[in-house]
């Protein structure tokens, strides 16, 4: 069973780790706007703190204020998880011009190669799972 090919093996985009830091602007189609920060971020979509959690399927503009310059695009909100203090909300972009699509791409490049060349990992956050204290050698 080892030898069968996967069919349909899709490569994820890569997903840089924001840790909140960056703040988020979500626009509501009644108009209404909500603040978020960014907890990890992709070409394709992401993952936002939220204090209320929106429903599954609504449809947002989305405005993500990273460094250079803020990318805007329309996006779909995922099933919404609970944590401590907040909720973690997935997204997914759904439309994105070529020009924010390009900005977003270089911001997570250099968030990636930012990530690989940091010295400081930060440990038991979202993304890192902490050392088993009795695994440990």
């Amino acid at each position: 069973m080892a030898g069968f090919p996967h069919p349909r093996k899709a490569l994820r985009a890569p997903r840089a780790n924001l840790w909140g830091t960056v703040s988020t602007t979500i626009q509501l189609p009644n108009g209404r706007q909500l603040w978020g920060k960014t907890v990890k971020i992709s070409i394709t979509g992401g993952l936002l703190e939220l204090n209320n959690c929106l429903d599954e399927r609504a449809q947002v503009k989305l405005t993500v204020h990273l460094g250079s310059r803020p990318v805007r695009g329309r996006a779909a909100m995922l099933f919404p998880m609970c944590a401590t203090n907040a909720y973690l909300q997935p997204f997914r972009f759904t439309d994105l011009h070529d020009e924010e699509r390009i900005a977003l791409e270089t911001e997570v490049r250099k968030l990636l190669t930012h990530e690989a060349t940091s010295p400081q990992r930060r440990s038991g956050l979202l993304g890192v799972r902490p050392r088993h204290p009795f695994l440990e050698s």
